[in-house]
């Protein structure tokens, strides 16, 4: 079978080799609020809602670039990381890619229904802001346990 829509293996290491370090960082940014000062840029923005401002549909705003920087390097490196090709990627492989995307994404929603009901204001937020990565993050975590599993039972076979 012929598929178009993965990336080569080999962007899988790159993949990994950015994400990585790309989530400690972000997450010790996270926790620590560290912005450095030669990151902040007057940016363009849609949707402008700062508070005691008006409200503007588009406009320069004054912004730390690092977690937007970290962002798209988790989003895009995650992406390398779960849609590369296998050394071997047959029918069974695609299966099991298949069903783990399914399990990320009900798991992902889990989550953020069980959110919807019992954690509330910032919280949320955080919530929220987590959830943008996880359904990728999960993916790659159910994947690979599933094609570690196979590895396992073909070599006890041997």
């Amino acid at each position: 079978m012929k598929i178009n829509y993965l990336f080569p293996n080999k962007f899988k290491k790159i993949g990994l080799f950015v994400l990585i370090p790309s989530a400690i960082i972000g997450l010790i940014t996270l926790i620590v609020e560290y912005e450095p000062k030669f990151l902040d840029f007057n940016v363009p923005a849609l949707f402008i809602d700062e508070l005691f401002k008006d409200k503007k549909l588009t406009g320069m705003v004054k912004n730390n670039m690092l977690n937007e920087i970290l962002g798209i390097l988790i989003i895009v490196s995650a992406l390398l990381v779960a849609f590369s090709k296998e050394k071997l990627e047959d029918e069974y492989i695609s299966k099991i890619r298949l069903e783990s995307l399914v399990w990320a994404v009900y798991f992902n929603y889990g989550i953020l229904l069980f959110s919807f009901l019992f954690i509330y204001d910032f919280s949320f937020l955080w919530v929220m802001i987590f959830n943008m990565f996880t359904v990728l993050l999960f993916f790659i975590i159910r994947f690979n346990w599933q094609i570690d599993k196979i590895k396992k039972l073909a070599s006890d076979e041997e």
